[in-house]
Parts: structure tokens; sequence; C-alpha cells
């Protein structure tokens, strides 16, 4: 019998779709927000970012969500890394025999003005420190991997040429990276530009592994995602109810739902691993705890066919 096609998820809810909320989540709440998502099947998590607590307060208490995750050799923890010294406090989550975390998630922004607002840093600055940062990573043994942030387009410069992402994606997988991401950190893609950005990094950076990472801002986002797929991306970041956003991107909204992109993917016959209606549950549970109802429209409406 011929195996049905699958898709990696990894879910980022409880960093990037926390990231830019005014009302601190406590570290008790994200641990259980985890916790949920590892029960719904979820076995790559991005779990917290290692910033300056001052520019983003929400991820204040990273060291003390890792220091609790549960030690599970089926599951990959993902810390955010924006420098050297975040990869540097990534490590130091494994000091003492610690579990702490396995993948040192790095992060290269496409555009000169949105990276200087970011993390201070123009493409070739992000270039050179991800270079030593995905050499640091490995030595220290956490994958290295790496986002390209505003892979699509700027919100201060308008379209990114794709010519600049195939560049920016050659020099990382020279430098190392295991793992390549394209992030649609705005929110301004449509299905054709993805497949193709997608085929030129491909051809730019033969074996290593692609991965898409789409916000919904303009409600673009879950059709992106089939159009990754159609591409041959099997590894896609989604975050539970369609939370997320930019502190540092204008009306940048949040990312596809974790519930909308498993019910396409198992309506269409491609295995996720992931349980829909525990991850509504997870919803339904961790809505009182934000204060607001989710976007989510999957968790909203329900399963189908129902049970």
């Amino acid at each position: 019998m011929q195996q049905k096609p699958s898709v990696e998820i990894v879910e980022v809810g409880a960093r990037d779709g926390l990231q830019n909320e005014k009302e601190v989540i406590g570290t008790e709440g994200k641990l259980g927000l985890i916790g949920r998502l590892l029960t719904a099947g979820v076995r790559r998590i991005e779990v917290a970012s290692f910033v300056n607590p001052a520019r983003v307060p929400q991820m204040a208490d990273g060291e003390a969500v890792i220091a609790a995750l549960p030690d599970r050799k089926d599951v990959s923890y993902i810390g955010l890394c924006l420098n050297k010294r975040g990869v540097l406090r990534a490590l130091a989550t494994r000091d003492g025999g610690r579990r702490g975390v396995d993948e040192a998630g790095c992060v290269v922004v496409a555009s000169d003005s949105f990276g200087q607002r970011n993390q201070g840093q123009t493409i070739e600055e992000g270039i050179a420190e991800n270079r030593a940062m995905l050499r640091l990573a490995k030595e220290g043994g956490l994958v290295p991997q790496v986002t390209i942030s505003a892979a699509f387009g700027c919100p201060f410069e308008g379209p990114v040429p794709p010519e600049t992402v195939v560049r920016v994606a050659r020099e990382m997988a020279e430098a190392g990276a295991v793992e390549i991401a394209l992030a649609d950190t705005i929110g301004v893609a449509v299905p054709a530009q993805v497949e193709e950005l997608f085929g030129k990094v491909r051809e730019a950076a033969p074996g290593v592994r692609l991965r898409a990472h789409f916000h919904n801002t303009r409600g673009t986002g879950i059709a992106n995602a089939w159009a990754a797929c159609n591409s041959g991306v099997t590894t896609l970041d989604s975050s539970l109810g369609g939370l997320g956003g930019c502190p540092f991107a204008p009306k940048a909204t949040g990312n596809i739902a974790t519930e909308e992109l498993v019910y396409l993917l198992d309506r269409s016959g491609i295995e996720t691993g992931l349980d829909l209606d525990q991850l509504i549950q997870a919803n339904h549970w961790f809505e009182p705890l934000l204060g607001r109802p989710m976007p989510s429209l999957v968790a909203r409406a329900g399963n189908w066919p129902a049970g």
C-alpha cells in the first residue's frame, strides 16, 4: 500500500504567537500551552526567544520556561536567536547536563530597513553575524537552522528582490545551516510568488531542508502554505489559534493557524501527526488566559465531520 505524503508542522505559538501580546502570559500559562500542544502531537516547537526583555517583555521568562520543559526524546525544542549573545544563552540552557533547547533558530533579514529595526543589522551585517551564530550553534551541539525574514516583502522598502533572498540563502547554506525557512513576516505573499521563490532557493541551496513561515495579514496565508507544499516543502510553521505578529513590523498580524493548517492537510490526504480535536481543545483552554478570542476559524466552527 502506498504511504500517504506527510508534512511536519513546527508550532510557533509559544514564541511567535505570544511575542506581540500586550498582556504578559505567565510562565505556568506558557508551560500549560506547550504541554497541551505536545499532547496534540506537536514534535517540533518554538518555546522561547533569547532577546532583550526590555524590547520583548513577553519573552523575559524564556530560561524559566525552558528549564521546566518535559525531557522528551521525541520532541525538539527551538530557541530563537537574533545574535551571538542569543546563541550563547541558548547554549547556556544546556549547562550542567540540563536538557535545554535542541535547535538554534537563527534569523537574517532580507531587507536593510527592517533588519536595522528588528535586530540592528543590515543584510550584510546579518549574513556575517549569522555565519558566526551557525558555527557557534553547531560547535555547541545545537541544530543550526536559519530563517530568512521578510523574504517576500518589507514593511518599509516594499517588494524584496528574489535575487536578494536567493543570495542570502546560498550564503546561509555555505555557512552550515541544515534548514532554511523563508518567512513572509508581514503577510504579503501570494501562491505564485511562493512557488517561484522556493524553486529558486532550492536550486541555490541543494541538499538543505526548506521550511515555510507564513503570516495571514492579508488572508493568503493558508493558500501560500498549500503552494509551498506543492513546491515540495515538507515543513511548515504555524501558530495555535493564528496568534502572532512582529513588534517591529507595522500592521503585521498573526501566523497561519495550526488548526486551519491541520484541517487543510488532513482533508487533503496529507499526514501531520497532529490531532485536530486536541488542538481545538488547547485553543479553548488558552483563550481565557489570553483574555480574548483567537483568530482561528476552524477552532470556532469545529472539526468536520464531527467525531
